[in-house]
């Protein structure tokens, strides 16, 4: 089969279209034949390995599993012995950062995890991009606490993360504010976001509004930056490590403080929280924005469009056309 292997961490050209085996489902497994996936910082991480903590997870000195593609869409090819959720020919997504695998034609998932079927009437393309921006934005928001009627800014609305973090807070009932740049203030509107500032022509470190959580999804804020912004005892989280890692300290110390604090919420994903998802999908609260679509063979120009950090949404690879 076709697969995009990676043998050793580096820029995107280390990112090669190549032949290999056809994966074998275990007992529990189901086989997918994968119909999309997406190219997301995720994967733009693990294969730089650029934060070297990562390499804990992928394999110190070279990947361990050298097909990267955390989201996928398809259909169930093949199914274990033991597999009783799912039937050849579902139709289904998911989300692996486990063992990955979504950039080749086929990929074997244990059908406990993080899968399930894809909602009626909606293509590959729309289910691939579901669940790794909605998981990161959905355990903060949990990790926040915050409750409806309550007040959170979000920076950098536009991302994969940011632009799934409104619309969870709006289906949580909160008050949204969402930073945004200029050609992106009518989209982040038509996400539910209550108020949308334009950070290239107006500041919003000046506004009067006090939130119970900063949501930065970006990482290009600060705590030192938001604490103005926050309500006494607010929140701030950031999906980056800060600089010189201060997120991850901040938030072993802050809590402690019965003030202001940061949270680092560690990402983890289940198969409830995607059948969540795909719940919200279903009924029309939650739609992942799509920035373009590429191949398996540009993989390489995906990966460099998405480490420009300038993407609205989600990069889809279309692997089946």
């Amino acid at each position: 089969m076709k697969a995009v292997v990676y043998t050793k961490y580096g820029p995107p050209e280390v990112a090669q279209l190549t032949e290999i085996p056809k994966p074998v489902p275990g007992d529990n497994e189901i086989l997918i034949k994968v119909y999309a996936s997406t190219v997301n910082r995720t994967d733009a991480g693990f294969r730089s390995a650029e934060y070297f903590i990562s390499r804990f997870w992928t394999g110190l000195f070279r990947p361990k599993n050298q097909v990267l593609g955390c989201e996928f869409a398809g259909v169930v090819e093949a199914i274990g012995k033991q597999v009783s959720l799912f039937k050849i020919g579902d139709c289904v997504f998911g989300f692996n950062d486990k063992t990955c695998g979504g950039h080749g034609e086929y990929l074997t998932i244990s059908e406990s995890d993080a899968v399930t079927t894809i909602p009626t009437g909606m293509s590959f393309y729309e289910a691939a991009p579901l669940t790794e921006g909605s998981h990161y934005a959905l355990v903060d928001i949990r990790a926040s606490k915050i409750k409806s009627g309550d007040y959170a800014l979000v920076y950098g609305a536009t991302g994969a993360i940011g632009s799934a973090a409104v619309q969870l807070l709006k289906y949580f009932g909160v008050h949204v504010t969402a930073v945004s740049n200029t050609k992106n203030v009518n989209l982040v509107k038509s996400l539910g976001a209550d108020v949308v500032i334009d950070y290239q022509t107006e500041d919003y470190t000046k506004i009067n509004t006090k939130f119970d959580l900063f949501f930065d999804a970006v990482g290009k804020s600060s705590f030192a930056k938001s604490k103005p912004l926050l309500k006494s005892k607010g929140i701030y989280i950031s999906t980056e490590l800060g600089k010189n890692a201060e997120n991850v300290w901040l938030a072993m110390i802050t809590p402690y403080l019965g003030g202001k604090k940061v949270l680092f919420p560690l990402p983890t994903i289940t198969k409830s929280d995607v059948e969540f998802l795909r719940e919200l999908a279903a009924n029309g609260k939650f739609k992942p924005v799509i920035d373009r679509y590429y191949n398996l063979e540009q993989i390489v120009d995906a990966y460099k469009y998405v480490e420009t950090a300038q993407k609205t949404g989600n990069v889809v690879i279309k692997i089946v056309e």
